[in-house]
């Protein structure tokens, strides 16, 4: 891992599609609305699992989460997205956000970005989703997370 403390270079965020990215950026608000609205057309109770307020702060986060996104297509490096989503969890685990629900979110966006991407430039986005999936699908395994069984359900609470 490049670390300027130890000697190495920083990360090259122009080694990637710059220009990409600034698209991205420019139309951060309106891909992170699709993608929200993608989610629900995915998961039709994923707007009933949230209050107005929830919705807003999760369409907030999308924006932050468009923004590493578009770092990580800048340098072509999933770097900027992995980690954030490693920073993101504990947050939104305080919030009581299912991290299946924050996979929706990254099905959504992989969906919306192919409207500001070429085909080789969503490359690097869908390495970045791919890299953030699988830290919230790791972060899933925690209690809570998901429904039990039913069956288990009723084991455990000695019915």
């Amino acid at each position: 891992m490049p670390h300027p403390t130890l000697g190495h270079p920083p990360r090259d965020l122009t080694a990637g599609f710059p220009a990409a990215a600034e698209r991205v950026r420019a139309d951060r608000v309106r891909l992170a609305e699709r993608a929200f609205e993608a989610a629900v057309r995915k998961d039709p109770s994923f707007a009933e699992r949230y209050d107005e307020t929830g919705q807003r702060r999760l369409l907030r986060d999308t924006e932050s989460y468009l923004e590493r996104v578009a770092l990580s297509i800048a340098g072509d490096d999933p770097f900027w997205t992995r980690e954030w989503a490693e920073w993101v969890v504990p947050v939104f685990r305080r919030r009581r956000v299912k991290m299946d629900d924050l996979v929706t979110i990254s099905e959504g966006l992989r969906e919306t970005l192919p409207s500001v991407l070429s085909p080789e430039e969503r490359s690097p986005a869908d390495e970045a989703l791919d890299a953030a999936i699988g830290v919230f699908r790791w972060n899933r395994r925690l209690g809570g997370d998901r429904r039990r069984h039913p069956l288990l359900d009723a084991i455990y609470k000695g019915a």
